[in-house]
């Protein structure tokens, strides 16, 4: 029910265009609430995160309003989510200047008006300014000295500057704080006495401000829940509305949702990698996995098939439809899936000294341990970091695992260059085999990328090396080894696994028989030396034979 409801809410945002863009306009200034609250708990809010807030307050009203337009139910949830605090807003409003500075200690943070206190020693420290310009102007004309200036420092306060030139006519009561080269500085009781008075009020000011800066922290903390639940609300409506501009952008369709395991999508595409092609130019593929008769697919198929992307494409489409998103393709039926495992990729862990080989194998066991019949299992060349024989009998033993173990039979999706895992499909109900269409030319091969039924014993991989630039001797002596092996496992009664020709492999294929090697004769004639029993010229005389019938 919770992903029908976040379905129809994406579909009514989808289906009314204009009203979602009002929405996403209204939703665009808002800041991000849960930050700005954990800073405010934290007691590091600054002056310009509180005036967010205060800001974020101010556009709420507008919004839901917006938001009560809409019919889902969802939708309707976010609009009584949405608390506008306005009493929070008002106190913001009234307490807080228009354009706040960066930082407390800038000062003039409080809305004039706000605190009487406040407004006093404002006006003491306006009229200070006044009154030293008047002072500065009186003793230039009692003392004749017309460049006086009165200034200030941290170091020596308020005090009056005379030129050297000018010293002559300082009068007797003013006091000498510091000589300098070019003047010297004085002071006046009566400039001491509005020192003291003023550097109060500086100070006076700054702490009143910080007391009242910090009532609004907690005043916004007291109401931490409110503002918690209205951004909830908030997420989650901007999420469904970022659901539905995609699904409209890429062209997404809705999923539906199903009590039972099946997986159905028709015309499937990879979310991300769609993006980047070219328009038509993502080949879209079907899949259906049915517990009852289709529980595992192998894939088969050319390395740079599109196995990996398919995989990939599956998870993605099934993680959308479960979030409650519409997904990318033309239809597509998903049953509900408690965990989705994937053993893709490949790489070792230095750090913890794992192989490889190692690392695939702990994915491997934590799938097989954990998956129950409700889960998707994505894997991808199980087997491949270790010897052939190793690892096409674990793939092998892997697949057997999940289709007869009790209480497992989850939907799986099995990539693989071990053809001979096909022949499953023919001991083992549930298994399907699927591969990635490839066209041959006189061109060379093309790739189609697209999924049919049936199974493939070609990789390819030699024609991939050639595109990935490998020295063309490496490539031909490849194919020279290539054909030989082969050669040589047909001699043996087996079908051979092509890289790049022949028929399918059949279920009982046979490795490399060493006894029609073309050097059987002398590995027949090393393994009847004894050397225990020979003597070092004996031993001469061996190799020598040895070297004789190489060279023939």
């Amino acid at each position: 029910a919770a992903i029908e409801a976040r379905l129809d809410a994406v579909e009514e945002l989808l289906a009314r265009p204009e009203w979602r863009g009002r929405l996403r306009d209204r939703l665009r200034p808002i800041q991000d609430l849960e930050r700005l609250l954990a800073r405010v708990a934290l007691g590091t809010a600054t002056v310009r995160e509180v005036a967010g807030i205060r800001e974020t307050l101010r556009r709420l009203p507008a919004l839901r309003n917006a938001v009560a337009e809409g019919r889902a139910a969802l939708i309707a949830d976010c609009r009584d989510g949405i608390d506008t605090l306005e009493d929070l807003r008002a106190r913001l409003d009234a307490a807080l200047v228009e354009d706040p500075p960066p930082a407390l200690k800038d000062g003039d943070v409080v809305r004039p008006g706000y605190d009487a206190a406040l407004d006093e020693l404002r006006a003491l420290r306006a009229s200070g300014r006044d009154y030293l310009a008047r002072l500065e102007t009186r003793e230039r004309q009692r003392t004749g000295i017309p460049s006086l200036k009165v200034r200030y420092n941290r170091v020596f306060g308020y005090y009056l500057e005379v030129s050297r030139p000018n010293l002559h006519l300082v009068p007797a009561e003013y006091s000498r704080k510091q000589t300098m080269t070019n003047a010297e500085r004085f002071t006046l009781p009566e400039l001491k006495e509005y020192e003291e008075k003023v550097l109060t009020a500086e100070e006076r000011i700054a702490a009143l401000e910080a007391e009242i800066f910090g009532s609004l922290r907690q005043e916004i903390a007291a109401r931490s829940e409110r503002l918690l639940r209205t951004a909830d609300a908030l997420a989650v409506l901007d999420v469904l509305a970022a659901l539905a501009e995609t699904a409209e952008r890429h062209r997404y369709g809705r999923p539906r949702i199903r009590e039972d395991r099946r997986l159905r999508i028709a015309g499937g595409r990879h979310p991300v990698l769609e993006t980047t092609c070219e328009p038509a130019g993502f080949q879209a593929n079907d899949t259906e996995i049915d517990p009852e008769t289709a529980q595992i697919l192998i894939l088969t198929g050319p390395n740079m098939g599109g196995k990996s992307t398919y995989l990939r494409q599956v998870a993605l489409i099934t993680l959308l439809a479960q979030a409650g998103s519409f997904v990318p393709a033309d239809a597509a039926e998903v049953g509900v899936v408690d965990r989705i495992f994937s053993r893709i990729g490949a790489s070792d862990n230095l750090r913890l000294g794992q192989s490889t080989f190692l690392s695939e194998m702990l994915e491997v066991a934590n799938i097989l341990n954990n998956a129950t019949d409700r889960s998707l299992i994505l894997l991808d060349e199980v087997g491949r970091g270790t010897s052939t024989f190793d690892g096409l009998s674990l793939a092998w033993a892997v697949v057997e695992h999940l289709h007869e173990e009790a209480g497992v039979a989850a939907k799986t999706l099995f990539a693989t260059h071990y053809h001979e895992l096909t022949a499953l499909a023919e001991s083992l109900t549930r298994v399907r085999n699927l591969t990635m269409a490839v066209r041959e030319g006189q061109d060379g091969i093309l790739f189609l990328h697209r999924v049919v039924a049936g199974s493939s014993d070609r990789s390819y991989g030699i024609h991939v090396a050639r595109l990935a630039g490998v020295p063309g001797t490496v490539i031909h002596r490849a194919e020279v080894v290539l054909r030989r092996l082969e050669s040589q496992a047909l001699r043996a009664g087996g079908r051979g696994r092509r890289s790049g020709a022949g028929a399918p492999p059949g279920p009982a294929q046979l490795p490399l028989d060493l006894e029609a090697d073309p050097e059987r004769p002398l590995r027949r004639a090393l393994r009847a030396i004894e050397p225990e029993r020979i003597t070092p010229l004996e031993a001469i005389r061996v190799l020598a034979d040895l070297r004789e019938k190489a060279e023939d």
